[in-house]
């Protein structure tokens, strides 16, 4: 947006349901991307484009995605160059831009782990365009649906019961949470804020609660800041407890900085149930 970028995306893929290695497609994705944002100038394009393609291995089908822009792109000298570690091209606009010449490295690296390839064309002043093309293994929708009911099934079993301290100033947002978490069984509590979050836990017995929902941003003290207090209280049990951050998206830097700050768990608001779920149990499991 500061930059008046027009970006599109475009999908044809026919499977819908596919197995992938969701932490190496983040990194790929967020190193071409981010890239494309950066070395395109203002009021520039960024067109991602992803399609199916035949593929001879039974169960498993092969994804093409386009990430092509119009930005300041590379000279032909330096292209064989561009996945050499501490590479970076280097003239009037770029030496204005950070970076360490290590990201393409690693995206080619992680492609290559997952049998894919990469290829690069481009145009000094002109852009340029990644081709990625990946397997990946097909699931079938029966088998999926029956997994999902199957674990949303060993989840509500576990978390039955359970009593949780859950830290929301949104009053709707907190009915909805709420509604949700006695909907499986669990026994809330609510607080307004981190104060009467933090409050709360020391005025009750260790071993109340089994685990916080803290939302991150609420008034007079937020959530890492009652993360940290609860963290540095004097009864183990209590400076202890997990907690689970909730924050209104789910990019991997709020992940970071909630971990950062003493947290067990994320997930991103508006809240969905088989995600809360899943990193409940798996929190409390962990916790054991």
């Amino acid at each position: 947006n500061k930059k008046n970028i027009t970006m599109t995306s475009d999908w044809e893929v026919k499977h819908r349901f596919l197995m992938i290695d969701v932490t190496k497609m983040k990194e790929i994705f967020l190193n071409l991307v981010s890239n494309a944002v950066k070395y395109t100038l203002d009021g520039g394009t960024i067109s991602i484009r992803s399609t199916e393609i035949p593929f001879d291995k039974e169960g498993y089908v092969l994804v093409k995605t386009e990430i092509e822009d119009t930005g300041i792109g590379m000279s032909e000298e330096y292209l064989p160059h561009l996945f050499d570690a501490f590479s970076r091209e280097r003239n009037s606009t770029t030496t204005k831009i950070i970076g360490t010449g290590l990201g393409m490295p690693i995206v080619k690296k992680l492609v290559e782990l997952m049998d894919g390839t990469i290829e690069v064309e481009s145009e000094l002043g002109k852009g340029t365009k990644f081709t990625l093309i990946i397997p990946h293994k097909i699931v079938e929708e029966s088998v999926l649906n029956q997994e999902l009911s199957e674990s949303e099934d060993m989840n509500r079993e576990e978390l039955a019961g359970k009593h949780i301290l859950l830290a929301e100033d949104n009053e709707i947002n907190a009915e909805i949470a709420m509604a949700i978490l006695e909907d499986i069984g669990v026994i809330v509590d609510h607080v307004a804020d981190g104060i009467e979050c933090v409050d709360k836990v020391e005025k009750m017995p260790a071993g109340t609660y089994d685990s916080i929902l803290m939302d991150i941003q609420m008034p007079n003290m937020d959530g890492y800041k009652a993360t940290q207090t609860i963290r540095n209280l004097k009864e183990k049990e209590k400076a202890c407890i997990p907690i689970i951050a909730m924050t209104a998206n789910a990019f991997e830097e709020d992940k970071r900085n909630a971990f950062a700050a003493g947290m067990d768990g994320h997930i991103a608001k508006p809240i969905d149930i088989t995600a809360l779920m899943s990193v409940l149990a798996e929190v409390l499991n962990t916790g054991k």
